[in-house]
């Protein structure tokens, strides 16, 4: 376990959430903050909460040239970066056959391309400082939950990316996590659970149905980045799951085949009520704040 004090740790998707209170505790032990994120308000008082040597930096992990912008002036202002944990991500839940296609495609966008963006422009540093990269994927990486079919592919490939970049770096003195976490009661989790359709849908799946408190979470997250662990699981068992993972998508085959009919026709509904874009809008204010993002505004 590496002392905290003093190492620079960048965190993407620092405005709300589990970015925002893994930040707050990483603080306290010590560590100066770099926060990413697109809600400049929300940012600011993150930074203040993390103390005086916090900054904070408003990027888009879609757009390459505000994130590399935000990049080089952390590096500037501290002169290193020893840990990334690249975190920025959305939900939008909706059947892949009736969800706006915009925001299917926009989940991939910041999930996964999001991620890619923050370690190739943030490698060259760890590089000089044999840092830490985590990764945060998700349970949705190892069980597929109907209705959030963009977020699983999303997570399913930061999990590869960690897997692959582990090995390609370890020589090299960078070491790599991945974070699979379960739902967390953030902002997006509870955006999900208000969908008048797919809130239900979650609910009613075992093992997914429970959202853990933050504060669990966060503890996982700071221990990991303290032991530059290649692996945080959220809660434990996710571990043993991957174990079996070949057998869950049987398994939820069997426990949907009379919920997501029932909820197949309700999403149709929706859509013809408030339209595919309203219906499958990403979550939370998070969420809100990236769709406002993307439409240029």
């Amino acid at each position: 376990m590496r002392p905290l004090a003093g190492q620079v740790v960048l965190i993407t998707g620092a405005s709300r959430g589990i970015g925002a209170a893994v930040a707050r505790k990483l603080a306290e032990d010590g560590a100066r903050l770099a926060l990413v994120g697109l809600e400049p308000d929300e940012l600011k008082k993150v930074a203040e909460d993390c103390g005086p040597d916090a900054g904070w930096w408003e990027a888009d992990v879609t757009d390459v040239d505000s994130l590399r912008t935000a990049v080089e002036e952390i590096a500037a202002r501290y002169g290193r970066i020893d840990a990334v944990m690249a975190n920025a991500g959305i939900a939008a839940p909706g059947f892949t056959r009736s969800m706006d296609p915009k925001a299917w495609e926009r989940v991939i966008e910041v999930n996964l391309l999001g991620v890619w963006r923050t370690v190739h422009l943030t490698l060259p540093y760890l590089l000089e400082s044999k840092g830490y990269l985590l990764l945060v994927s998700s349970l949705a990486a190892i069980v597929r939950i109907p209705g959030l079919a963009s977020y699983n592919v999303a997570k399913a490939g930061v999990e590869a990316m960690g897997d692959t970049l582990r090995a390609e770096l370890k020589h090299l003195g960078v070491r790599v996590g991945v974070a699979h976490m379960t739902f967390v009661d953030t902002d997006m989790v509870r955006g999900v659970d208000s969908h008048p359709v797919f809130g239900k849908v979650r609910t009613g799946i075992p093992m997914v149905g429970r959202t853990y408190p933050l504060e669990f979470a966060v503890e996982k997250f700071v221990e990991g980045i303290k032991k530059r662990s290649r692996t945080v699981h959220v809660p434990g068992w996710i571990g043993a799951l991957k174990v079996v993972r070949w057998a869950l998508p049987h398994l939820i085959e069997a426990g949907s085949r009379f919920s997501v009919p029932k909820a197949d026709a309700a999403a149709l509904a929706d859509v013809r009520a408030r339209g595919a874009a309203a219906s499958s809008r990403p979550t939370g204010a998070g969420g809100l704040a990236d769709a406002e993002k993307a439409a240029g505004k």
